[in-house]
């Protein structure tokens, strides 16, 4: 196919801040004086690996639009039905378009556009169907309490990636693991499609999640990882997480 990308990214922006006790979709709220997902497209521009992103979209997605503009593609994802469900919403507008997908978040505003190129190198250096950020941290006081919700990286004795286990489903000894899982993915597109829609919704929340494609990957022995520094994982769900950013975009 001509003009086919090595690798476009999606953004996933379709929520509701409901904890941030606002009515705007929760990557308008403002962070540092201009909505949060602003600072992402920032470092997606910087990156220089899609001038073009697929933004998802949802809750007030016309006030979205409206102060993104023209620049982006945009799929509507009607229902919320979790973020496997949402990168599957785009199947049909980038199948056989790219060769690699990039997903990141509207809400986690701080990865670097360098993190974003060492991701994407090492996904097409490796060729492995998917390719995963994780943070390591010391521990889990001061500013890194937010990231106990994380899931945990479970690895074998090599070292090599086996699984992830959400914190409600892990054992006291997988709680002691410090290396969570922020879901920064790049995946292999043709994989992604196929593999998308065997993901399973059977939680408590009925929703398709997109970490659970982690599984497929080392069942193919095709997963790859990076670690990328602890305060480009920081997301923003409560008003008390926003003013952890606001504090840390400050010392940066």
């Amino acid at each position: 196919m001509e003009n086919k990308a090595k690798v476009k990214i999606i953004i996933l922006a379709a929520g509701k801040g409901t904890r941030m006790e606002s009515d705007l979709p929760k990557v308008l709220v403002s962070l540092n004086g201009k909505p949060m997902i602003q600072h992402l497209l920032e470092s997606i521009r910087l990156s220089g690996l899609d001038p073009h992103p697929v933004v998802v979209v949802g809750y007030k997605k016309e006030l979205v639009i409206k102060e993104l503009g023209n620049k982006y593609i945009y799929v509507d994802q009607k229902e919320m039905l979790g973020t496997g469900h949402a990168v599957h919403m785009t199947e049909e507008i980038l199948r056989d378009k790219t060769d690699n997908v990039i997903v990141l978040y509207g809400d986690i505003p701080f990865i670097d556009h360098q993190t974003i190129q060492n991701i994407f190198a090492e996904h097409f250096s490796s060729k492995s169907k998917m390719t995963m950020g994780t943070v390591k941290l010391k521990d889990f006081k001061d500013w890194r309490a937010c990231f106990e919700h994380y899931s945990r990286v479970i690895r074998d004795e090599s070292g090599k990636i086996i699984r992830t286990v959400e914190k409600k489903d892990a054992t006291e000894e997988e709680l002691k693991i410090t290396e969570i899982n922020p879901c920064f993915f790049c995946f292999d597109a043709k994989w992604l499609w196929e593999e998308i829609k065997n993901i399973k919704n059977e939680n408590s929340q009925k929703e398709f999640y997109l970490p659970d494609l982690i599984a497929l990957a080392v069942k193919e022995n095709s997963l790859e990882s990076i670690e990328i520094e602890p305060h480009e994982a920081l997301g923003a769900n409560t008003k008390e997480e926003l003013q952890t950013l606001e504090r840390m975009r400050e010392k940066m």
